[in-house]
């Protein structure tokens, strides 16, 4: 199917879905990338704690919590 039919097929409001490949749909801007962040003591302390106290892990906290903070800027 070209694109001109398929785009057609979704503005009729039609089902596109079975002309998806879906086992290799993938969500933008998810992609994984590793990095490397050194905090002070203290402050791994107050992760491990805040973790602990959340049942999460140091990591889960970190990403929670600069998620918060990208949300509440936006």
């Amino acid at each position: 199917m070209k694109a001109k039919e398929f785009d057609a097929c979704f503005d009729a409001g039609e089902d596109v879905t079975k002309y998806l490949d879906l086992n290799k749909v993938k969500r933008g801007g998810q992609e994984i990338k590793r990095v490397n962040v050194d905090f002070p003591v203290w402050m791994l302390n107050s992760l491990d704690k805040e973790a602990g106290r959340l049942g999460i892990t140091r990591q889960a906290v970190v990403k929670v919590l600069i998620a918060r903070h990208f949300q509440a800027a936006s």
